[in-house]
C-alpha cells in the first residue's frame, strides 16, 4: 500500500517536469510527510492541456453521504480496480498522475515500527498512478478526491512490504492520462527492480504531525 509520501519539488519544477500548468495549488513549500485526507497535487489532462490541481487524498465514492460514511479509500488495488464499484468508472475515464519525491513504508523491528523512505534512484521526482472523483454531498458540498493505484511489490521492495504504488515511467504518462488511446491497464505493473532505492529513516515520521527535511535523512 501507500499510506504516506513526500513532495519537495517547487510548483514551477512540477510544471516543467509534467509539461502542465498549476491551478489552485496552495503555496505550502516542501512537504516531507504527506498524510491521507490532506490536499495533494495531481496532474490531469483536459482538452486545453495538462493541469496540476489540488485533490483530497482519500477517494469518496458517489454514494457516500459524507466523507466519513465508509472506509477511507487512499489506495486502489490494480488487480480489482476495473471491477470495484467505487473505482471502475474512474479507472476508465478519470486517471491522474500524483507527483512525489518518494514514499514511506514500515517494517517490524525490535523497537517497533521502523520506517523506510523509498525514492527514485535517479531524478528528483516520480509519478504515481492515481484515479480521481468529484464527490457531491446531499447539501451540495463538492470535493475532488483521489486514490493511489497500488500493485504487488517488485522483488527489491518486497523486503519491506508486499504492495507498492504503481510508479509510471515518463514515457507512459500520456497513456495513463488518456492522451494516447487505450491500453492504460497494461501499465499497472511493479516498477523495475533498479528504478527505486530505499533507506531507513527516523521513527519521528511515525507521527503524522512530524515535519521537516530531517524526516528523509538516512539513519543507521
Amino acid at each position: 500500500m501507500c499510506g504516506r509520501f513526500a513532495l519537495t519539488m517547487p510548483t514551477e519544477a512540477m510544471e516543467s517536469l509534467f509539461e502542465a500548468e498549476a491551478q489552485g495549488l496552495p503555496e505550502t513549500g516542501p512537504r516531507h510527510n504527506v498524510c491521507p485526507t490532506q490536499e495533494i497535487a495531481a496532474v490531469v489532462s483536459w482538452e486545453e492541456g495538462r493541469l496540476i490541481v489540488p485533490m483530497r487524498w482519500g477517494f469518496i465514492p458517489r454514494w457516500y453521504k459524507s466523507p466519513t460514511d465508509g472506509p477511507l479509500l487512499i489506495n486502489a488495488r490494480a488487480e480489482t480496480i476495473a471491477d470495484k464499484p467505487a473505482f471502475r468508472e474512474a479507472a476508465r475515464a478519470r486517471r491522474c498522475l500524483i507527483p512525489a519525491s518518494g514514499f514511506f513504508e514500515w517494517t517490524k523491528g525490535e523497537s517497533g515500527k521502523e520506517p523506510w523512505y523509498i525514492h527514485p534512484r535517479e531524478g528528483e521526482a516520480m509519478a504515481m498512478a492515481g484515479v480521481w472523483q468529484r464527490w457531491m454531498s446531499p447539501e451540495g458540498e463538492s470535493l475532488v478526491t483521489t486514490a493511489i493505484v497500488t500493485c504487488a511489490a517488485n522483488q527489491a521492495l518486497s523486503k519491506l512490504h508486499h504492495r507498492m504504488p504503481v510508479v509510471l515511467a515518463c514515457e507512459d504518462w500520456g497513456l495513463w492520462l488518456g492522451e494516447e488511446g487505450k491500453g492504460a491497464a497494461a501499465l499497472m505493473q511493479p516498477a523495475p527492480e533498479d528504478a527505486l532505492a530505499f533507506h531507513r529513516v527516523s521513527t519521528a515520521v511515525n507521527s503524522m504531525k512530524a515535519r521537516g527535511p530531517e524526516l528523509l535523512e538516512p539513519v543507521a
